[in-house]
């Protein structure tokens, strides 16, 4: 049986103008975390350019395919298994939001598209996610040397059926690439990770990114990790900073022999499909 134990970065990055300069910074945030211990690291959604459309649209058009090639060549260089925050993503005709996880040879483990647009008219924050990507429609859940996995992308996390569905396939660790802004995080990014840990008694890893005032999307950041007992192991400020989580997989079946949810679950009055 392998070692349920490793530790986990957030690398909560600014993204800046140029990708290169972004790219950059990227690798030495994931060769900082290597050199203090890391075997796994989570990046912020959107982290290769900033978060407007016009910026997803001309990165989309550069094509996917370096940044994908070199997300791969770091999780193999570092020994890391990567979950790639999110990318801007062209497929069929359409744009997408789009998460890849590498484990620590290079290897593509998942691939998956964010599901949940973030549409709202709130009167500090109006976005239309859906005018400019299409949905993802898949779950991604994926075998890991450490464990069993899942990962899904900011806005997923208010929807307690999609994490409850990736732990019913047996994730025992829900990452999740975000940019809350700083008019919803302050209410919600906390307590919604920290719900969805008590909820599946499953490990929850939240990487946002860092505030950038230069642009009118404000990053909450905040990035942090939530134990299966909605404990919080590590949390960042807003600024550009990398925390670490000891993580112990073993603790989410030692949770649920405390507080056996899932066994008391009363099947026979509703369902969540898996």
């Amino acid at each position: 049986m392998s070692d349920k134990k490793f530790k986990l970065a957030l690398c909560q990055l600014r993204t800046d103008f140029d990708v290169d300069t972004t790219m950059n910074k990227t690798e030495a945030m994931l060769r900082e975390a290597a050199e203090h211990g890391a075997q796994a690291v989570c990046l912020p959604e959107m982290y290769c350019c900033q978060y407007r459309g016009a910026a997803f649209r001309m990165f989309a058009e550069r094509g996917s395919e370096d940044i994908v090639e070199k997300m791969s060549r770091w999780a193999k260089e570092y020994g890391l298994l990567l979950v790639g925050g999110s990318i801007p993503e062209v497929a069929d005709g359409r744009m997408y939001n789009t998460c890849y996880v590498f484990d620590r040879s290079g290897a593509q483990l998942a691939k998956y598209r964010k599901m949940h647009l973030f549409d709202s008219d709130l009167p500090e924050v109006h976005s239309r996610e859906s005018e400019i990507f299409g949905h993802g429609n898949s779950i991604e859940v994926f075998d890991t040397e450490f464990g069993r996995m899942g990962v899904a992308v900011c806005f997923d996390v208010r929807f307690p059926e999609l994490m409850r569905t990736i732990t019913q396939r047996g994730a025992e660790i829900i990452f999740l690439p975000a940019q809350f802004t700083d008019v919803t995080g302050p209410k919600y990014w906390k307590m919604l990770l920290r719900a969805r840990a008590m909820d599946n008694q499953i490990y929850m890893a939240g990487c946002c990114a860092a505030l950038d005032e230069s642009i009118h999307w404000h990053s909450w950041g905040h990035s942090l990790v939530a134990d299966p007992y909605a404990d919080v192991l590590c949390e960042a400020g807003s600024g550009e900073e990398i925390v670490y989580a000891d993580i112990d997989l073993a603790r989410v079946d030692e949770s649920r022999r405390a507080i056996p949810v899932g066994k008391l679950l009363r099947r026979d009055m509703y369902k969540v499909s898996d």
